[in-house]
């Protein structure tokens, strides 16, 4: 029976994990707290949690056979081999993509559960960042982007302001020498008390 139970989990996660990869893959993420959690690595943990499940699985089918059992060979659903493998390959995928990526939760929060995010990336002379609406259950929507000459960060170097008023939000991203555009990025609350 608990062998049963595992196989359920397994499967669980494996669908959890796909999930993850699509919703990484149309940009959205995971906020707890002040910890952001993009799509491809909240599916790259899922997959882990059902590798570490499928192994116990294993040993206790192995604990519980009977002596001198003739072990049938099993064969996997390929359908949830082949979940594995393309979330594991876009979970990949998304972690390369998201090399040298910072993640920030802007201070303060908004009214009830509203917050934003914002990750910023960079490359040779190009940078860039993007703003996510945080609702409730902490899932950000990506909302505004900017980009910036010479791999400026505004949010990671503090030049910006971030202000809530009863409508929503307003970040405004300032870059000194190095010019970023749009400035003026805004939202209204995806969460808001009524």
């Amino acid at each position: 029976m608990a062998a049963h139970r595992l196989d359920a989990a397994v499967r669980l996660c494996l669908l959890l994990a796909a999930v993850a990869t699509v919703g990484g893959m149309f940009g959205f993420l995971l906020v707890w707290g002040q910890l952001v959690i993009p799509g491809w690595a909240l599916s790259a943990s899922l997959l882990v949690l059902s590798l570490v499940l499928a192994i116990a699985r294993a040993l206790l089918r192995r604990r519980n056979a009977a002596p001198g059992e003739q072990r049938s060979a099993r064969r996997r659903s390929p359908q949830w081999v082949g979940i594995a493998v393309l979330a594991g390959v876009c979970s990949v995928m998304g972690g390369v993509g998201d090399l040298g990526a910072t993640y920030t939760v802007l201070r303060p929060p908004g009214p009830g559960f509203c917050q934003a995010a914002v990750r910023e990336h960079s490359f040779l002379f190009a940078g860039g960042g993007e703003l996510y609406a945080v609702g409730l259950g902490g899932f950000g929507r990506p909302v505004s982007s900017w980009t910036a000459d010479d791999g400026y960060q505004p949010i990671a170097s503090g030049s910006y302001d971030f202000t809530w008023d009863a409508e929503g939000a307003l970040l405004s991203v300032h870059g000194g020498s190095d010019p970023v555009w749009p400035a003026l990025h805004d939202f209204d609350c995806p969460a808001r008390d009524s």
